[in-house]
């Protein structure tokens, strides 16, 4: 006798992550460490002296700060099933792609495909259909279980 299950009978609470979203919330993670990393970048420039308007650079980290701590937070209730997590993940994807567009220009074209490229794979992986299916779940968007 087999002790393995496949996914279509395993109970509810124990479905796996869909692999669309496993990669989706995988690039959200890289992106939230990314906007972290430019923080401490930013506050290292005010602690080394290198910024005119100290003021605005810190405003800035703080900023990048909470996007990446939004992003991280609409993640985890993606893979906790919790379907206002979707809200903020592709509405940062959105602004990721139209400020890449934007900045086309000063940056590298490399750059501004692979974050539109990015932009895309991330609403394509949250938004497939056995990704849906799996966060579908409604309730307060609570910490705790």
């Amino acid at each position: 006798m087999s002790t393995t299950r496949d996914a279509s009978t395993a109970p509810e609470g124990h479905k796996p992550v869909p692999a669309p979203l496993a990669a989706a919330l995988l690039a959200v993670v890289l992106e939230a460490a990314a906007l972290l990393g430019m923080a401490v970048a930013f506050l290292l420039d005010v602690v080394r002296g290198l910024v005119v308007d100290v003021s605005t650079t810190v405003a800035m980290a703080v900023f990048f700060v909470g996007l990446a701590l939004l992003l991280i937070v609409g993640g985890r209730a993606l893979w906790r099933r919790r379907r206002w997590g979707r809200g903020p993940v592709i509405t940062w994807q959105l602004l990721q792609a139209v400020v890449a567009v934007a900045t086309a220009g000063a940056l590298p074209i490399y750059l501004v495909v692979l974050l539109i490229l990015v932009s895309v794979g991330v609403i394509v992986g949250v938004l497939w259909p056995s990704s849906r299916d799996y966060a579908s779940h409604t309730g307060t968007p609570s910490f705790l279980p």
